[in-house]
């Protein structure tokens, strides 16, 4: 019977073929499929690798920032390319690495004028901004336009993940409604990160989208895992969707 895969294919991806829930239909679904990741930087880094080695067949990476020197202790995707957009240094690490995938990177920033035209061009969206306005912005979009959304951040010792199902479960608004006041969010640059937090916080949140799009396992709506990298700890908190979320609530 024919899988679809080439002889070449068949080898790189043996391991995904090996396991039952994945196989070579699972497989071929991954190839089919379409991600965005918002940011290629600490959370973005280890997102994208991931999914190019897994086989996502697009994916959309949009940033509109350089990498600089001080990025190199966390964004491991950019080593050698300082100076060069982040997106176009994220691209050529995904077509070295892999091939079989069709990379599409943006040099722009995601705003209200374009998030609701680039979004529903994919099949999940992976937030892996550092700032509060990107991440109600992407919230919002993937509500609207009924489209998956992987939710990571980090803050120093700690990071968090959350997927949101567009109206099967709680959004980021039903967590946080309003982002704080403007220059109150605090980001890497300004209060320090670890370095090796944003690789554990990317991984799981790359886990999060291969699940989805294979349709297996269990995933992390309506609850949120907490990570505490100091005390190496994980835990679990449950979100309920709130009827009264300006987004996704009763009367939206």
């Amino acid at each position: 019977m024919n899988s679809g895969l080439d002889e070449i294919q068949t080898h790189r991806y043996s391991r995904h073929i090996m396991l039952p829930e994945v196989g070579e239909k699972g497989q071929k679904k991954l190839l089919s499929s379409k991600v965005l990741c918002v940011g290629s930087g600490g959370l973005g880094s280890p997102v994208i690798q991931y999914l190019a080695a897994a086989g996502i067949g697009t994916i959309g990476i949009i940033d509109d920032d350089k990498v600089e020197l001080s990025n190199l202790q966390r964004q491991v995707i950019h080593g050698g390319n300082i100076g060069k957009p982040k997106a176009l240094s994220a691209a050529a690490y995904v077509e070295k690495l892999n091939p079989d995938v069709k990379v599409l990177p943006m040099e722009m920033r995601l705003d209200d004028g374009n998030v609701r035209d680039i979004i529903p061009n994919y099949d999940m969206v992976v937030d892996c901004s550092d700032n509060f306005e990107t991440r109600f912005m992407v919230n919002d979009a993937c509500i609207l336009t009924d489209t998956p959304l992987s939710h990571g951040s980090i803050f120093k010792y700690e990071g968090q993940v959350i997927t949101i199902l567009p109206w099967d479960g709680p959004c980021y608004r039903c967590i946080f409604e309003q982002p704080p006041p403007n220059g109150m969010g605090l980001t890497a640059s300004r209060i320090g990160v670890l370095g090796v937090l944003p690789g554990v916080i990317g991984a799981i949140q790359a886990t999060e989208v291969v699940k989805y799009l294979l349709g297996i396992g269990e995933l992390l709506v309506g609850r949120m895992l907490y990570y505490d990298s100091l005390y190496m700890t994980f835990d679990e908190i449950n979100i309920q969707k709130n009827p009264k979320c300006s987004v996704c609530g009763e009367e939206s």
